[in-house]
């Protein structure tokens, strides 16, 4: 059942992402920015899959440490890095679009700040779990729950603070030809997002009945 629901969210994930250059080739230009803007595209969708990576990790964070559950654990470490390589791509385009935007590279206010804050929370995350010893899977639960109740501040921030970066209500406001295909890449890197989980937490899953079989053979 699971490889077979494997192979259809390939099929579907595919599909997305062979048709998003062509959608958002066809897509208007943005009066100010031109072609550049197009990177949009792929900046949104990034971060939009890296908060649900982040969240997922802290839901089941908060399973494994409250209930126990193995299979929880091996969720929460699978987004972990999943919101680190999202995290990835929207630290590298966003750059690429401020460059021509702003003038700038990068600036240091709310939102970028406290992106790359959250970006490096979960990187502290996977360092803990691959360095921290015995235990440190429940230490580890806990700083991906800080780094899950980051992400409503994250996302907010643009509203709270005077940034440069533009406010949260963008996508609502944006010409019916951007819309389009804007929600079909986001849908397409939540696929890939959810693509990627499957496959991690099966590897995640093998590897912890390798290492049962280890502690079996040496005992």
């Amino acid at each position: 059942m699971m490889h077979r629901m494997f192979s259809v969210v390939i099929v579907v994930a595919t599909i997305f992402f062979v048709c998003a250059p062509v959608f958002i080739a066809w897509a208007p230009y943005e009066s100010t920015m031109g072609l550049v803007q197009k990177i949009f595209y792929f900046h949104v969708p990034s971060w939009a899959a890296m908060f649900v990576a982040a969240f997922v990790c802290g839901i089941a964070s908060a399973v494994f440490l409250f209930r126990g559950r193995l299979i929880s654990d091996r969720i929460a470490v699978a987004s972990a890095e999943l919101v680190v390589v999202f995290g990835l791509i929207g630290l590298v385009s966003g750059p690429l679009w401020a460059r021509k935007a702003w003038g700038v590279w990068w600036q240091w206010d709310a939102r970028l700040t406290m992106a790359l804050v959250l970006w490096m929370i979960f990187i502290a995350y996977l360092l803990l779990r691959e360095y921290g010893g015995p235990g440190s899977e429940k230490l580890a639960a806990g700083v991906a729950l800080f780094g899950m109740a980051n992400v409503p501040f994250v996302y907010w921030s643009v509203n709270v603070w005077r940034t440069v970066h533009p406010t949260t209500n963008v996508v609502p406001t944006l010409v019916p030809g951007m819309r389009g295909p804007l929600w079909w890449s986001l849908v397409g890197f939540l696929l890939l997002y959810v693509l990627a989980m499957m496959a991690r937490v099966r590897l995640e899953t093998q590897r912890a009945a390798l290492e049962q079989i280890y502690r079996e053979l040496d005992d």
